[in-house]
């Protein structure tokens, strides 16, 4: 072969081999939200675009860790620490991570078709509790679902984990910014969704069949569980881990969440009550709900002090956002305004 062909032939394989995890920040590079203590509620926590969804089970800390496998290119892991036990979970309680994908992102799945193509998932994953654990994806469009085991065999240890799903010829996925397909991993669950038969191939989704087999990873205090290195990827064959820049999955994570403090977005006043600020931010989701830090001297005015404000709403264009601060505590039109205080923009699925 000459080199020509040689270089062809690289730069092939490369191109064919970039793109292809649909999990974003499966390296957990990113973690914009910053550790989180003491939950107990469903949220996203910890790296971006991961959830942690619960219901009435444990207490948990999430933090963004630098304890990884060795010699895997790896910087990070993603930590969940159950810091309150809960031995005996009632029926219907859970503790679940997960990621879901919007629908435009999945349509080379060709799910609900004749051509339905498998999926692969690989992973790093190292806990305090050994045992039988159970990732199931989800189909959100069709409330369809498949669901398969893998064990951590020694406790306190990386392992790396590969399981192939099925192609699914039934339910088709929407070609939308939704939320079509969720890939879960379970950490603990009642007997609504253990006392069944596991749902190994594709099919309705049946509660009690869903995360059948699965250990209490949560039983003991301060029991841990990262993860680390995840690809959800076309085909039966996993491939190695695809490692992208910090500034793409940071770029891929702003999609979905932003935050920025003093200094963050400029403007001016429009009045003595009324002030706008806006920056240039990535394309989100969807038009974005807004959260503050305070309302207390939230926009400062050039030249004199701070402002508070009543309220803030959020105005969202291709690459662009406008905050609007209402009942400003006074102010001079035409005078500039900056952001003084932490915002968090959320497109979350």
């Amino acid at each position: 072969m000459s080199k020509a062909a040689e270089l062809a032939a690289l730069i092939g394989s490369q191109t064919a081999l970039s793109n292809r995890n649909l999990i974003i920040n499966g390296a957990m590079t990113v973690s914009q939200r910053g550790d989180s203590t003491g939950k107990t509620a469903t949220g996203y926590y910890g790296p971006d675009r991961h959830a942690l969804t619960l219901n009435s089970l444990g207490t948990w800390s999430i933090s963004q860790s630098t304890d990884t496998p060795s010699g895997e290119g790896f910087g990070n892991s993603y930590k969940l620490e159950a810091t309150t036990a809960d031995a005996s979970p009632a029926a219907g309680d859970y503790a679940i991570f997960l990621q879901k994908i919007e629908g435009q992102n999945l349509q080379q799945l060709n799910k609900g078709t004749s051509s339905a193509e498998s999926v692969t998932l690989s992973f790093y994953v190292r806990s305090s509790k050994t045992g039988t654990y159970i990732c199931e994806i989800f189909d959100n469009d069709n409330s369809r679902s498949i669901s398969k085991s893998y064990t951590i065999s020694s406790a306190d240890t990386w392992e790396r984990k590969t399981i192939t799903f099925s192609g699914d010829t039934t339910g088709t996925l929407g070609n939308d910014n939704a939320s079509s397909l969720e890939m879960l991993w379970y950490l603990a669950a009642g007997t609504t969704y253990t006392s069944g038969t596991l749902q190994t191939s594709w099919g309705t989704r049946t509660a009690a069949n869903q995360a059948v087999g699965q250990v209490n990873m949560a039983d003991t205090a301060n029991a841990t569980w990262f993860i680390t290195g995840i690809q959800l990827e076309v085909g039966e064959q996993d491939t190695p881990f695809e490692h992208r820049s910090f500034g793409d999955e940071l770029a891929r994570c702003q999609r979905y969440y932003i935050e920025f403090g003093s200094g963050g977005a400029s403007g001016c006043f429009l009045g003595s009550t009324f002030a706008y600020v806006s920056r240039t931010i990535p394309q989100m989701r969807a038009t974005p709900s807004i959260s503050v830090e305070t309302l207390t001297g939230y926009i400062d005015q050039y030249g004199t002090t701070s402002r508070n404000a009543g309220s803030v709403a959020v105005s969202h264009t291709e690459g662009h956002i406008l905050i609007y601060g209402n009942s400003m505590s006074g102010g001079s039109t035409g005078n500039p305004a900056f952001l003084r205080k932490q915002t968090y923009l959320s497109a979350e699925l």
